[in-house]
C-alpha cells in the first residue's frame, strides 16, 4: 500500500507543473470501487491531488476532504426500567441518516473556515443536519453521534491531509468492515482567508461481489427461502457440534 501511495504522489509531482496554469485543485481516487467479499475486514482509499498556489503560503491555503455515503433511517430508543426488567421507552427517529460520513484537513476545519462556512459545507458532527421525528431531546442526538463513532462509520479528524513539498497533499479514508454498499460522495475543498475558494466532487461505489452478493440477493429476492436455509444450516452446525463433543 506504501508504493502505491508513493506512485500516486510521483505521479502528482510529473504533473504540478501543468497545475501551474490550470484549475486551483485536481484531486483523485486510488480506486473508484470499494468490494465487499465474504472475507471482507475493511478498506482504504487513497485521496490525492494537486493544487495550483502552495499550501501554507501567502494567504494561507488549506484543504479539506469529506466523504459522505448513502442516507440511512435510524430509530435511537432509550431504555428504562420497570420493575427490574429493562424495557423500550421514549425513541427518536433520524430519517436521513448519513450510512458513511469522515472529515480531515490539514488543520483543525474550525481553525480554517468561520461557523457559517462549516454549516453551509456540514462540515464537522455539529453542522451535520439530522432532522428527527419523535422525542425531541438532545441527548438521542448525543447517542446517535455516539453510537456511529463506534462502529468506525463516522469519522472526524481520523487522519489529517497529508503534503508532500508545496502543492502534493494525500489523505486517506478508512471504510470500517460494517460499511454499507451504494454510492459514496467525496469532496475536496480549498479554503483561502475563511473562505471556501474550489471544490471538487469524486465518486466512489460499493458493492459487494462473490459469495457475498450472491447471498445478498437471495436474502432480498427470496427472504422466505433464505430464513430456511439459514434454519437448516443452524440445526446442522448444533448437529454436528454435538457430535464431535460426543466423540471427544
Amino acid at each position: 500500500m506504501r508504493l502505491v501511495a508513493r506512485a500516486l504522489l510521483w505521479f502528482c509531482w510529473l504533473m504540478a507543473p501543468a497545475l501551474a496554469s490550470g484549475p486551483p485543485i485536481t484531486a483523485e481516487l486510488s480506486t473508484d470501487r470499494v468490494e465487499i467479499s465474504t472475507g471482507f475486514t475493511g478498506a482504504s482509499v487513497l485521496v490525492f491531488g494537486a493544487t495550483q498556489n502552495p499550501l501554507g503560503g501567502d494567504p494561507v491555503e488549506d484543504l479539506i476532504v469529506v466523504a459522505t455515503g448513502p442516507t440511512q433511517g435510524v430509530v435511537v430508543r432509550r431504555k428504562i426500567n420497570v420493575l427490574g426488567i429493562w424495557l423500550n421507552g421514549p425513541s427518536t427517529r433520524f430519517p436521513d441518516v448519513p450510512g458513511f460520513y469522515a472529515l480531515a484537513g490539514t488543520r483543525r476545519v474550525w481553525e480554517i473556515l468561520p461557523e457559517e462556512e462549516r454549516r453551509q459545507y456540514r462540515l464537522g458532527f455539529d453542522n451535520l443536519r439530522l432532522r428527527s421525528e419523535g422525542t425531541r431531546n438532545p441527548a438521542f442526538r448525543a447517542a446517535l453521534l455516539e453510537l456511529k463513532q463506534a462502529d468506525g462509520r463516522w469519522q472526524e479528524y481520523a487522519a489529517p491531509v497529508s503534503r508532500a513539498g508545496e502543492r502534493l497533499f494525500s489523505a486517506r479514508i478508512a471504510f470500517p468492515a460494517t460499511v454499507q454498499t451504494g454510492d459514496y460522495q467525496i469532496e475536496v475543498l480549498l479554503a483561502r482567508e475563511n473562505r471556501v475558494i474550489a471544490r471538487q466532487e469524486l465518486s466512489l461505489r460499493v458493492e459487494r461481489v462473490g459469495t457475498a452478493a450472491d447471498i445478498a440477493s437471495l436474502a432480498r429476492g427470496q427472504p422466505l427461502l433464505y430464513g430456511v436455509l439459514c434454519i437448516v444450516l443452524a440445526v446442522l452446525a448444533g448437529w454436528l457440534g454435538s457430535v464431535l463433543f460426543r466423540r471427544n
